[in-house]
């Protein structure tokens, strides 16, 4: 073989390494090139999953906004609901008691009868005319009940301090210690309230 043509046939040896060389580069290069375009479109994926759609996030707050107002509708409802009842409570309890003031202030008026009934007297005159004053007691006691006016009972009774004042102690073996022996002063209540304790003597 001549120089000439060993010549030649190193030429087209390196060409056909260096093809090979560039072949295999240049499929590195692609496999690369591959791989970053997946981790990009990766990225884009992710991206386009965290991003929030804006008419999404707007609903949010619309039902939060919602949720809001709700909760402060049934607080002011609850409210009201609790104001009318007090309300309705107040009315219903003027109501019962409307009377207390009028019986209270009438309430003299019936002892200074009573002092007047227990006077003595054996005149006609006298005895037509208590028997006149005892009529108008009865007829106001009548009206008085009838709106509620109680006679509190305390003569032989329990002493019992929501009911009765004890202003005397007493010592009688016909009674038990602590019951009323002696009733001293009328007591009245309007339904469950009193108006003025029974004024008594309680034995000891």
């Amino acid at each position: 073989m001549t120089e000439k043509d060993e010549s030649v046939k190193n030429t087209t040896e390196n060409t056909e390494e260096n093809e090979t060389t560039n072949q295999e580069t240049s499929s590195v290069e692609n496999a690369e090139t591959a791989t970053v375009e997946n981790d990009n479109s990766q990225d884009s994926d992710e991206s386009e999953e965290t991003s929030v759609d804006p008419k999404d996030e707007g609903i949010q707050q619309l039902q939060l906004k919602a949720n809001e107002n709700e909760e402060k509708y049934l607080r002011l409802y609850a409210e009201f609901e609790n104001y009318k009842r007090r309300i309705q409570k107040e009315n219903e309890t003027n109501k019962k008691y409307q009377s207390q003031r009028v019986l209270t202030d009438i309430l003299p008026t019936i002892d200074n009868i009573e002092r007047a009934l227990q006077i003595e007297g054996s005149d006609e005159s006298f005895k037509s005319l208590q028997k006149g004053v005892q009529m108008v007691h009865e007829s106001l006691l009548r009206a008085l009940q009838e709106n509620g006016l109680e006679e509190i009972k305390s003569e032989g009774q329990e002493f019992d301090p929501n009911y009765h004042q004890a202003v005397v102690q007493d010592d009688n073996p016909d009674f038990k210690s602590g019951e009323i022996t002696q009733e001293l002063q009328k007591g009245y209540k309007l339904k469950d309230r009193v108006l003025r304790p029974s004024m008594v003597k309680v034995n000891q």
